[in-house]
């Protein structure tokens, strides 16, 4: 794979950036949006270097990351094997859809910068493109990484339905995870790329649109994929995340032609985001102490979702909040420690470590 230019003049802007050709044209494009992960970018780009499908060329887009002296400094033992694009800062979705344009592959895959995959993994992803008549998205279970232990699967946390459909999508019986997706780069620039409006939930807009215009999708359970579940990404806002899915939902009733059955389902979902963000506000209220608030949020959850434990949570704010909180941060604290204990029962790949000290990022524990 040529470069486009060094990294000497990494300053010019992504439109200027690769006016070049390149060739031979690769039957699949691996885009990596860029922001933050210098301490990781060595890693994910080693495994794509690593990977038994070579017919692939390799996209990373800056996307304004704050890092970018470092970033750059990590991707230089790789500038005549990568097409490295630079663009002020405008999400997750304006970076894909940057190096989508750019891609000249029959497939786009997708790389979170912080992620990295087995040697094996996009030739289990194109043998079942390419022998399954129709089929224009490919996905995979992952292994979830945190502190830098894998600790499950993300297929043991939200099982798939057997059939990808609009409904399980809509439903969440079908979780796609985007660093473990290779799709049709025609379905996709069909479908009129990833909505920039969005800075969460980008991917879960855009796999719902491809299903509603009837892109065949289907999944293997194997998991050549390591996800790090990293707290200083996007998706560690949970509160946030949540708004930005229930944005999601009501887009879809709005401009697709859906079912009774489907509006049903989307209306099941957006009340139980709804409980659930009251939740989250109710545990963010406690850890500051804000007891009129966390009243407020258990009384939102509570009639939105009537569980025991909420009703339980609702008297004991009124009771004793004090001591509710005390019990709630222990809670929280023991999960933890579990999470840690098992955190050794899912080996992560040794086929990815990186070759030599050269291009060995230094790890950072979020």
């Amino acid at each position: 794979m040529n470069t486009v230019g060094d990294l000497d003049r990494l300053h010019q802007d992504s439109s200027d950036v690769g006016s070049e050709s390149r060739s031979p044209r690769p039957l699949v494009s691996v885009v990596i949006p860029a922001y933050n992960c210098a301490q990781y970018i060595a890693q994910a780009i080693q495994s794509l270097l690593d990977q038994s499908f070579t017919n692939l060329e390799i996209i990373i887009v800056n996307d304004g990351s704050p890092d970018t002296p470092a970033l750059e400094a990590a991707l230089r033992p790789f500038e005549s094997r990568i097409l490295y694009l630079k663009q002020a800062s405008k999400g997750p979705a304006s970076a894909r859809n940057t190096g989508i344009r750019r891609a000249q592959g029959k497939y786009v895959a997708f790389l979170d910068g912080d992620d990295y995959w087995a040697p094996e993994h996009l030739a289990m992803q194109i043998r079942m493109l390419e022998q399954e008549p129709g089929l224009e998205l490919a996905y995979c279970d992952c292994v979830l990484i945190k502190d830098e232990k894998a600790y499950t699967h993300a297929f043991r946390l939200q099982p798939q339905a057997a059939r990808v459909s609009l409904e399980s999508l809509l439903s969440e019986e079908s979780a796609i995870s985007t660093s473990s997706t290779v799709v049709s780069r025609a379905a996709i620039v069909s479908a009129g790329l990833f909505d920039e409006s969005f800075v969460r939930c980008e991917d879960f807009d855009m796999w719902l649109r491809l299903a509603y215009r009837g892109v065949r999708m289907n999944f293997h359970s194997d998991a050549p994929v390591y996800h790090r579940m990293n707290s200083a990404g996007l998706s560690a806002n949970r509160t946030a995340m949540i708004q930005d899915l229930i944005r999601v939902y009501q887009k879809s009733v709005s401009t697709m032609d859906l079912s009774e059955e489907q509006r049903q389902i989307v209306r099941d979902m957006v009340e139980r985001a709804e409980a659930e963000y009251s939740v989250e506000k109710l545990k963010e209220c406690l850890e500051r102490e804000d007891y009129a608030e966390a009243r407020l949020a258990a009384e939102r959850a509570l009639a939105l979702k009537g569980t025991w434990k909420l009703r339980l949570s609702a008297f004991a704010l009124k009771a004793a909040p004090r001591v509710f909180r005390f019990f709630h941060l222990g809670r929280a604290f023991v999960l933890g420690r579990r999470l840690y204990a098992r955190s050794t029962s899912v080996p992560p790949s040794p086929e990815v470590a990186l070759r030599s000290e050269e291009h060995q990022p230094p790890l950072v524990h979020q």
